[in-house]
C-alpha cells in the first residue's frame, strides 16, 4: 500500500485525485492532506500546517501553487520522504532549491503529468533540430480563466525541449505585438485564458509549402490525476536521491 500526502488536497486536481485513489487505485491510499482549506470534508484529515502533520506517509504529492514549495522540502527532508512536484510557476530561487533538494532525496517534478504530453515531448527531442532550418515554430497553449501563471509549466517544458534539441542558438520570446518581422531563430509562445478550457497544447511547424502540427488537448482532469498516482507508485519504491521525472515513470526510449 502506498501511503500518500496530498497537497492541494481541496483544489479542483486534489478532489480529482481524491477520487480516482478511492475508485481505482486499491493499492494505494491518500492518508492526510494539505491546504489553507480545511472546512473541506475528506475521508482523510486535512493540515493547514505543514508542522502539524502527524500521520505517517510514503510520499508527497504536491498539486498545490509555488508558494508551498519551501514548507513542503522541509517536511520532505525532515521526514527522508519522496517529494513529487506537479505545481508550475516557480521562481528562480524555487529551482535552484528544487536542485538543491534533489540532492537529498529522491525528487520528481514535472510540468504535465499526462501520458501523452510527455509522449509529445518526446517526438519533439526527436524532430525539432530536423525541422528547424526549414520551419518557423510557434507554441500555442490554451487555459481556463482562473490559471494564474503564464506561460504555462507545459508550454515552457516543451519550448525548453525543442530549443535544447536544436543545436543553433535559437530565441524564446512571448506573444508578439507591434511592426516587427519575425527573426529565423524565435521561437514563440503564445498564451491564452478562457472559459473552462482544461489545457490545450499545440506546436505549430510552419512551412514554405506545408505545416506540421503537433497537438495535445486534455478533455478531462482524470489525464493528470492517472499520471500523478503512477508517479506516486513509481518515487515509492525510489530510495537514492535524484530528479525524476514522467520519462521515469514511463520508461520512454524513442
Amino acid at each position: 500500500m502506498v501511503k500518500v500526502l496530498l497537497s492541494g488536497c481541496c483544489g479542483k486536481m486534489g478532489t480529482t485525485i481524491t477520487n480516482m485513489v478511492e475508485n481505482k487505485f486499491p493499492d494505494v491510499k491518500i492518508v492526510a492532506g494539505f491546504d489553507r482549506n480545511t472546512n473541506v470534508t475528506r475521508s482523510y484529515p486535512i493540515f493547514d500546517n505543514v508542522n502539524n502533520i502527524d500521520v505517517d506517509f510514503d510520499v508527497i504529492l504536491d498539486f498545490s501553487r509555488a508558494e508551498t514549495l519551501g514548507s513542503l522540502v522541509l517536511l520532505a527532508k525532515a521526514k527522508n520522504k519522496a517529494l513529487i512536484l506537479c505545481s508550475t510557476g516557480y521562481t528562480k530561487e524555487d529551482l535552484e532549491l528544487i536542485e538543491n533538494t534533489s540532492k537529498e532525496i529522491p525528487l520528481f517534478r514535472s510540468a504535465n503529468m499526462s501520458i501523452g504530453v510527455n509522449i509529445m515531448n518526446n517526438i519533439l527531442r526527436k524532430v525539432s533540430d530536423v525541422l528547424y532550418k526549414n520551419f518557423d515554430i510557434e507554441i500555442i497553449e490554451k487555459h481556463h480563466n482562473q490559471k494564474v501563471d503564464a506561460p504555462s509549466g507545459t508550454a515552457l517544458m516543451l519550448a525548453h525541449s525543442i530549443q535544447d534539441s536544436i543545436k543553433d542558438e535559437t530565441k524564446l520570446i512571448y506573444g508578439r505585438e507591434g511592426i516587427q518581422k519575425r527573426e529565423e531563430n524565435e521561437i514563440c509562445v503564445h498564451t491564452v485564458r478562457g472559459g473552462g478550457i482544461i489545457g490545450d497544447h499545440e506546436v505549430i511547424f510552419a512551412g514554405d509549402s506545408e505545416i506540421i502540427e503537433i497537438t495535445h488537448k486534455a478533455i478531462s482532469r482524470d489525464l493528470f490525476a492517472m499520471g500523478a498516482i503512477k508517479a506516486c507508485e513509481f518515487m515509492s519504491t525510489v530510495t537514492s536521491p535524484g530528479k525524476y521525472d514522467m520519462d521515469n515513470v514511463l520508461n520512454i526510449e524513442f
